[in-house]
Order: C-alpha cells, then sequence, then structure tokens
C-alpha cells in the first residue's frame, strides 16, 4: 500500500567506546514503485554496501512472490487458481496469507486483501480520471471478502473458495518486507538500522548517542506541511495512511486509493492515519483498517494489538487530532 509521509531523521553518530568509530550508511533503490532506502550504522564501509546489496536482493525475492501487478509472481499465480481447489504456497506467501487472514479476523473485515478486483478497478479509474460505474463496483464484490479463502494449517494449503477472487498485498506487503530486513540485518550484527520501504518504517536499535530515529508525520491534505512535534522511535515500526497523491474526485468528493472491501468505495475522509506497532506488519495492516474505520473503532482495534494511534482530520477546514492511550510517550520531548 502507496504511503503519504515526510521522514526526517536526526541522528549524530560520533565516536563510541570500540575499537572504531561506527557512522550512517544510507542506500537507496527504486523497488516495488516506490523508493527503498535503508540506513545502516557500521564501521566499514565495504561491509555495510555488501549487506545492503544482500538487502535489497532479499527485497527483490519478495517481491517476486508478493506482487499483484507481476503475472509470473507466486501471489499471481494463486489468484490465477481461484475455484481450481487447494494450492500449496511457499513458506514466504503462507507466512503472509495467515497474518493477512488475522488482520481480516481482528478489523473488523476493513483490511482485506481479496480486494483486488475492486483495487483493479479504482487503478483504472485513477489513471483515466473516470469515476467507476457503480454496477460493476457491484459486480466484483462478489468475490471479495477472505471468508471464501480456507487455509489448512494441517496439510498448509490454500483454498481461493470461488473463481474470480483476486488478491492484493498492497496494505500488508511492504511493512512485512521493511521488518524481514531489520530482522535480517541483526542477524548480520547491524543491530541500528532504519528501512524505508516506501513509507513503511522499520527500525532497530537507536544510533549510537542517541535515543532513537526522529519521524515526522505531514499534516492531511499536504505533502510538505509537518506538524510541530517529531516522533522519536527504536525497536519499532511506523506507518502513516492518507490520501494526498491518489485519490478520484467526484460530485465534489475525494475518494481515496484505500478502498473499503465491505462497500467497494474509496474512503472519503479527509484523515492522515499514524500507527506504530512492535512490527511492521501490524503497523502496516493497522495504518489501511483504521483509514477506514470510525475513530472510536481504530483506537479499540489498535488497542487490542498493542499498537499506538494518531489520527489527524480536517473538520470543518480545521486540522483535528485523535491519539490513542500511551502514544504521547513517543513524541520527542
Amino acid at each position: 500500500m502507496y504511503r503519504n509521509y515526510i521522514l526526517t531523521i536526526s541522528a549524530l553518530c560520533i565516536a563510541i567506546a570500540s575499537f572504531s568509530q561506527k557512522r550512517k550508511f544510507n542506500f537507496n533503490q527504486n523497488k516495488m514503485g516506490s523508493n527503498f532506502s535503508l540506513i545502516l550504522v557500521a564501521s566499514d564501509s565495504a561491509m555495510a554496501s555488501k549487506i545492503a546489496v544482500n538487502c535489497f536482493a532479499l527485497v527483490d525475492s519478495f517481491a517476486q512472490i508478493y506482487s499483484d501487478y507481476d503475472v509470473n509472481s507466486e501471489l499471481s499465480k494463486l489468484s490465477s487458481q481461484a475455484g481450481n481447489g487447494p494450492q500449496k504456497p511457499s513458506p514466504a506467501l503462507w507466512d503472509m496469507l495467515v497474518q493477512s487472514d488475522y488482520a481480516y479476523k481482528n478489523s473488523q473485515k476493513s483490511f482485506d486483501i481479496s480486494v483486488g478486483p475492486l483495487s483493479w478497478i479504482w487503478r483504472k479509474s485513477r489513471k483515466e480520471k473516470i469515476f467507476p460505474d457503480p454496477k460493476q463496483i457491484d459486480s466484483v464484490l462478489l468475490f471479495v471478502g477472505l471468508n471464501k479463502m480456507l487455509l489448512d494449517t494441517i496439510n498448509i494449503t490454500a483454498t481461493l473458495l470461488q473463481k474470480g477472487m483476486r488478491l492484493d498485498l498492497g496494505g500488508i506487503a511492504k511493512g512485512y518486507i521493511a521488518q524481514q530486513v531489520v530482522n535480517y540485518l541483526k542477524k548480520e550484527g547491524i543491530s541500528s538500522s532504519l528501512v524505508d520501504a516506501g513509507g513503511d518504517l522499520a527500525m532497530g536499535d537507536a544510533p549510537p548517542d542517541t535515543e532513537g530515529w526522529t519521524v515526522g508525520v505531514n499534516i492531511p491534505e499536504t505533502t510538505d506541511d509537518l506538524i510541530r512535534s517529531r516522533l522519536l522511535l527504536n525497536n519499532m515500526a511506523v506507518a502513516t495512511s492518507g490520501d494526498v497523491y491518489r485519490y478520484v474526485e467526484h460530485d465534489g468528493k475525494k475518494y481515496s486509493h484505500i478502498v473499503d472491501p465491505r462497500t467497494g468505495y474509496g474512503v472519503t475522509f479527509q484523515r492522515n492515519v499514524t500507527v506504530i506497532a512492535k512490527d511492521g506488519t501490524t503497523a502496516d495492516w493497522l495504518a489501511t483498517a483504521c483509514s477506514i474505520l470510525s475513530v472510536r473503532d481504530a483506537k479499540k482495534i489498535a488497542r487490542k494489538q498493542n499498537a499506538y494511534l494518531f489520527i489527524s482530520t480536517i473538520e470543518n477546514g480545521k486540522i483535528k487530532t485523535y491519539t490513542s492511550r500511551g502514544f504521547d510517550q513517543f513524541w520527542k520531548k
């Protein structure tokens, strides 16, 4: 899922009590249709560069599995077998399906990876700047609903029960991949890192002699204006969702790229949602779900996931904010 966000990182790496001095190394590549950034804290540039190459290769391997744009991806092949009985997914795809099923059952069905047929309609609509035909939306809603996917935990198979179903991992895959990269870096001895998968952030330890990574959150309906306060985080993940970049305007309303799978239409809230969670996967799907649900239900679901929620909206031309319990602890003092 694409995120509109502004990220600021303030991390001064100075000499520490060791044989060598550690410093930041920044690497960027275009992955999955957006910028993918790695910030590593290491003492050796050659080692950092080699590990970065491995990280980007890891990202590519996941993209080949999870992309719904690539007809040859494992996800696309699974969708093509909808209605044809049980299929045997790879361990990486199985893990994603299990986590997506959990998200569906714990989000009041607002997060639903079977939204693929609707995603296709709205992508076409944004590209052509034409509002979708309501009859077309009603027709594909018949294929939406993750209760039509069966996961056999004994035989490790996935069955898409209805022909015409199509899975879309856009609201969970980037957060998952960002977290997997952080986990890989820790195994390689890089404990201090920040991974930005197109706006879904996962991070390890804070850089030396700092309390954390500083993250800025933007104001609704803007790309450059930041809320004055900043977040200070480490060993957490943060995802921000909004509609400033991708929407369709119809009869004076903006319909976001975030589609409510229960109605078939993009949400019309002028809202930015920022979620802080223990891992990138949870932060990613919660940001999507909390962009769809009412503020009250969003706060309730975030609390159950031990996550923290900040919502900024435009109401009657004025910015109004809502925070869940515990979020304020992350504001930088």
